[in-house]
């Protein structure tokens, strides 16, 4: 059995695979499941709560796209990266909002903001990889 070590086309295909996976789905129960997203869209952003839940998903989807095409898998990863920071604000609101709820949503609520970290350096390698075709 062949084995590839870090950094391997097929390692990064399947990492960036995986991302875009992530991404595609959130992007598909932003339009299908709307309502939990415009709960945590915070206040401070002008308009409806449901505009900013689809463009969310739209952007989502989008990023979900460039990251799985390999001629725009690097961009796709920068945005990725931008994207997780950009949602951040409302991660933060979720984790508010559920405060009030059960010990179980509060933590996940709370428990979810690390994992933004992990998920930025996780686009972020995309983004560094070696161009390939």
């Amino acid at each position: 059995m062949l084995r590839h070590s870090p950094g391997t086309p097929s390692r990064d295909r399947r990492l960036a695979l995986g991302l875009a996976g992530l991404l595609g789905t959130a992007a598909v129960l932003h339009v299908v499941r709307p309502e939990p997203f415009d709960s945590i869209v915070p206040r401070s952003l002008p308009g409806e709560p449901r505009f900013w839940t689809y463009a969310s998903g739209a952007a989502e989807g989008a990023v979900a796209a460039a990251v799985a095409h390999p001629r725009t898998r690097r961009a796709g990863g920068w945005a990725a990266a931008a994207l997780f920071a950009a949602v951040f604000p409302a991660n933060v609101s979720m984790a508010l909002h559920w405060n009030r709820k059960d010990p179980l949503y509060r933590a996940i609520g709370w428990g979810r903001l690390p994992l933004q970290v992990p998920l930025v350096l996780w686009a972020l390698r995309i983004a560094r990889s070696p161009p390939r075709g």
